[in-house]
């Protein structure tokens, strides 16, 4: 999997307080114990600025005053510019730079973070002056120092010398690390600049699972979901902490948990109960982009929680017009992959259907054929719907364009086109083309399956040939069957070739099926052909299976 997004641009945040604390460090005079009390008690810059007059001043201090100053400058959101302007400030910068190897270690490296909140140009002669004193000093940083470290060169995004280094020196001191916060903290803000130091990191996060809070859980989750990392023994220490919590969860927990299981194809049936528990009572707080998501995660993961999702159409009802058009289209969406009816299913596609109306302009292709499946998997599509999307003028659209997101439109077109034949009664076309039903639809990409491969060996032995069967037959319908039988009145097998097949593109035979005879679709339990999209599974099986029926198949299901 890639290693994640690069870090965005570089903020101006406030240093962290801990570089102005104490470390171990040589023994200072009364003056300089007093000149460093003044800097730590200071509340304005003017106060620290006066400080590069101070005839007690050596190098450590006015790193300490740049870093005070830089915090002071960024809690009171004071103008940099004129700062960086003032002679008394050069003159603290001089003072470092002149004796840079006097400065201790927490200062030296906080001073990085400073002079970039204060703006300092990152290829300015006085960072690249602390930067290459930091080079220097990597090998006898403590790690909790090289873990600050990092985590601001990864913030500020550019391509120095130091970042590599710090990485590789983290790399090979992982094992000292044994907090939960320095832990998490590398996994979601430096992880993804090196897989080797984020394995390292899983495995430190997985010794340490028990420690973390739930917010930990939440950081640690949500950083392997952005960097595609679906490390299943941390994933399941995770689920198993998160579900030791006794008090309810947080709702950004619940929300942020939910996203990176579903990010990462992860369902752990016990933890989704509880977040959808306890997501329930916060519904009504939730923007209308927060419960979207929750509904996609949800549809995602293929896990129906029946309270929630009716508490979601409820929600819609509510609040339909606070929910964008595309909003509302997604939930509709995940609603149609679980095959979920909401209750109130009247109100609730009425509303869709009100919402909708004049509104499918602002759909692009791919977004309006999948609210029209989505209400053909509902069974709630009405002929406009149908007359929109299967014209020539619609369809043509997708003709040509070989984007993965094209193919999955078109198969839904079949869809829709096969409900139009089969399911709407009262509809007169437009239909698709015939021409344009065919194809094996990737069949080629797929693995042969172990099933698979024990129905070919199994079927001709207990039928009696091997010119009895038909195998992946890709139906006009847009579904694949696994194998095709055609049993007379008595249940004898009949050649299959042999009768025309109005479910085929291209029919081989030509003879009516006898009276009494019927077709048998030998259908894969899962429906292997989306097992790559598991999550339209459930609303697709429904769907295959009506259609199937409405053409005169029996269904034999095999698992």
């Amino acid at each position: 999997a890639p290693p994640g997004p690069p870090p965005g641009p570089a903020l101006r945040t406030c240093p962290p307080r801990w570089a102005e604390g104490p470390q171990a460090r040589p023994r200072e005079d009364g003056a300089e114990q007093q000149l460093r009390e003044l800097i730590r008690g200071a509340s304005s810059p003017q106060e620290l600025l006066q400080v590069s007059r101070g005839p007690a001043l050596s190098s450590n201090l006015a790193a300490l005053a740049i870093a005070r100053l830089a915090r002071l400058t960024c809690e009171q959101h004071l103008d940099t510019e004129s700062i960086r302007g003032d002679p008394r400030f050069q003159q603290l910068l001089g003072t470092v730079d002149a004796q840079i190897s006097q400065v201790w270690n927490t200062p030296l490296v906080q001073l990085l973070r400073s002079l970039a909140a204060l703006g300092l140009p990152r290829g300015g002669r006085q960072v690249r002056s602390v930067e290459q004193e930091v080079l220097w000093r990597l090998r006898r940083l403590p790690l909790r120092q090289l873990a600050h470290l990092a985590e601001h060169l990864a913030g500020q995004g550019h391509d120095s010398l130091l970042l590599p280094e710090v990485l590789r020196k983290l790399e090979l001191r992982w094992t000292e690390l044994d907090g939960t916060r320095t832990v998490v903290t590398l996994m979601a803000k430096v992880g993804h600049l090196s897989p080797t130091l984020m394995e390292r990191l899983e495995d430190k996060a997985l010794e340490l699972a028990e420690q973390f809070d739930p917010d930990e859980l939440r950081r640690v989750a949500l950083a392997l979901a952005l960097q595609q990392r679906r490390c299943v023994p941390l994933l399941r220490a995770l689920s198993y902490h998160l579900l030791q919590k006794p008090a309810e969860l947080p709702l950004p927990v619940l929300t942020d948990v939910l996203f990176a299981y579903s990010k990462l194809s992860f369902q752990q049936p016990q933890v989704l109960h509880r977040l959808s528990l306890e997501l329930q009572p916060h519904l009504g707080t939730l923007s209308p982009a927060q419960v979207l998501r929750c509904a996609r995660s949800f549809a995602s993961l293929r896990w129906l929680s029946r309270p929630l999702a009716e508490a979601i159409a409820q929600y819609c009802l509510d609040n339909t017009q606070n929910l964008s058009i595309t909003q509302l289209c997604g939930i509709l969406v995940s609603f149609a992959r679980l095959n979920f009816q909401p209750s109130s299913s009247e109100e609730f596609f009425s509303m869709i259907h009100e919402r909708l109306q004049g509104q499918e302009q602002q759909l692009d292709v791919h977004l309006l054929t999948d609210v029209v499946w989505s209400l053909c998997v509902l069974q709630q599509a009405q002929a406009p719907h149908l007359r929109q999307v299967l014209s020539p003028e619609f369809y043509t659209r997708l003709q040509g364009d070989t984007s993965l997101r094209a193919q999955s439109s078109w198969l839904k077109l079949l869809h829709i086109n096969a409900t139009a034949r089969l399911e709407a009664p009262g509809y007169q076309g437009p239909f698709l083309p015939p021409a344009a039903l065919g194809g094996d639809r990737d069949k080629d990409k797929e693995k042969v399956t172990a099933l698979q491969r024990g129905l070919r060996e199994a079927l001709p032995g207990a039928l009696g040939g091997h010119d009895l069967v038909r195998y992946d037959v890709s139906t006009v319908y847009g579904w694949d069957i696994d194998a095709e039988v055609v049993l007379d009145s008595d249940n004898k097998p009949l050649p299959v070739r042999d009768f025309s097949a109005p479910h085929l593109s291209h029919s081989e035979g030509t003879k009516p099926l006898p009276p009494g005879a019927r077709r048998v679709a030998v259908l894969r339990w899962e429906f292997p052909q989306f097992s790559s999209r598991g999550r339209e599974l459930l609303g697709r099986g429904s769907m295959a299976r009506r259609h199937l029926r409405a053409a005169g198949f029996l269904l034999a299901e095999v698992s």
